[in-house]
């Protein structure tokens, strides 16, 4: 899957860059090629790197889940300017980007109903991923060293036991 993308690399030898298939720990390709790119397909934003969103923000993917489910009509009384929809969970509730997900968008190979909610939950723990891809490597080592700590607490006690028992038993006494 990542071999069917061409990456831009390099420099060679002769200093010019040069495109290879993708390899896994590539990182994801950028969707624009420059910044004036992206403000110009977004009506003069630049879209933010995805990539850290989940860290970025304060209830991260919990956060994201409720931006991408919380489009809804916004109250009486509230005007939007052109092009904003009314999503409570944006900061103002006034964002620019349309609602991305719909009921039935894709197909789910293992028959998994295609709703708006499941959509956005495998995006929020897909960009969770994306912030941190050695989580998981990262617990299973702190379990290791937590497992490793208590066996090296148990050996140092069983040492000074073993070491100063005769100190501690030891009777002393003072002749004139």
């Amino acid at each position: 899957m990542a071999a069917d993308i061409d990456v831009i690399d390099g420099p060679n030898d002769e200093g010019e860059m040069f495109e290879r298939p993708g390899k896994l720990s590539d990182p994801l390709p950028r969707p624009y090629p420059n910044d004036e790119a992206a403000a110009a397909a977004n009506n003069g934003a630049i879209p933010p790197d995805l990539s850290l969103m989940v860290k970025a923000r304060h209830a991260g993917a919990d956060y994201l889940f409720a931006l991408l489910t919380g489009y809804v009509d916004p109250p009486e009384g509230t005007e939007l300017l052109p092009g904003l929809y009314y999503n409570p969970y944006f900061g103002g509730g006034a964002i620019a980007m349309e609602r991305q997900l719909q009921d039935g968008q894709i197909e789910y190979e293992d028959g998994t109903p295609c709703t708006t909610s499941q959509m956005a939950k495998d995006v929020s723990v897909f960009l969770a991923w994306a912030a941190e891809p050695e989580h998981d490597v990262r617990k299973k080592q702190g379990m290791q060293t937590a497992i490793a700590l208590v066996a090296l607490c148990g050996l140092t006690g069983y040492y000074k036991r073993l070491k100063w028992a005769p100190l501690k038993t030891r009777k002393i006494t003072y002749t004139k």
